[in-house]
């Protein structure tokens, strides 16, 4: 899986799309890894955006366990926008909205963690 990136108000964004699932999570988190090393102080936070993810497994939401965990470590900022409704409801009954920080949209998220 490719995370297709951009820069919009200092913050990295990387585009998801698809499922994500025992499949494609392996891919999935190489392809995060890659960003999360970068998550630090003097580095742009990283937002996710999640508008073309469909679906999400517990495999999925231990890669994001992984890279929440690893950019705190580094003091670094990462976020997930952009919650499809099915993906936003696992969320929820995982409580994984508690632990990374959750958007409503992309300029939402901008607010928040723009320079």
């Amino acid at each position: 899986m490719k995370l297709l990136t951009r820069e919009q108000s200092g913050i990295l964004i990387a585009s998801a799309s698809g499922r994500i699932d025992h499949i494609a999570s392996d891919a999935f988190g190489s392809a995060l890894e890659a960003l999360i090393v970068d998550c630090m102080p003097g580095k742009p936070p990283l937002l996710l955006d999640f508008s073309g993810v469909e679906y999400i497994s517990s495999a999925g939401l231990r890669v994001l366990m992984i890279a929440s965990r690893h950019a705190k470590a580094q003091q670094g900022v990462f976020a997930i926008t952009s919650l499809q409704p099915l993906v936003q409801e696992v969320f929820a009954i995982s409580r994984f909205n508690l632990i990374i920080p959750c958007y409503l949209n992309i300029e939402a998220a901008c607010k928040v963690l723009g320079k």
